[in-house]
């Protein structure tokens, strides 16, 4: 199923706005999801050595899963999920139609 936005258009001749929405083609679809991905797994990467330091700094013991709980814990407050790299690539399209 491809993906989609709704966007509000405005006109000059109604108060009310018209709504377009924008289809994302598979290939876009793809390519937000790879990007996505790449990003993710670098702010995975920063969360970890982040975790570590956090762990030694507060001199807690420093076991595996603490680390990657921690790691987890900070991924989930940075990582951009794949809706808004797909809803970002329909506002750019949108815009272009405007």
């Amino acid at each position: 199923m491809a993906f989609s936005k709704t966007f509000p258009k405005s006109s000059e001749k109604s108060a009310y706005p018209k709504w377009v929405e924008v289809f994302l083609t598979e290939a876009e679809e793809k390519e937000q999801e790879a990007l996505c991905r790449s990003e993710n797994i670098n702010i995975m990467k920063d969360c970890v050595e982040d975790a570590k330091s956090i762990i030694k700094e507060k001199s807690l013991k420093e076991y595996q899963t603490d680390i990657i709980n921690m790691a987890v814990a900070l991924f989930e407050k940075r990582a951009s999920h794949e809706i808004f790299w797909k809803e970002s690539k329909a506002k750019e399209k949108f815009e272009k139609i405007k």
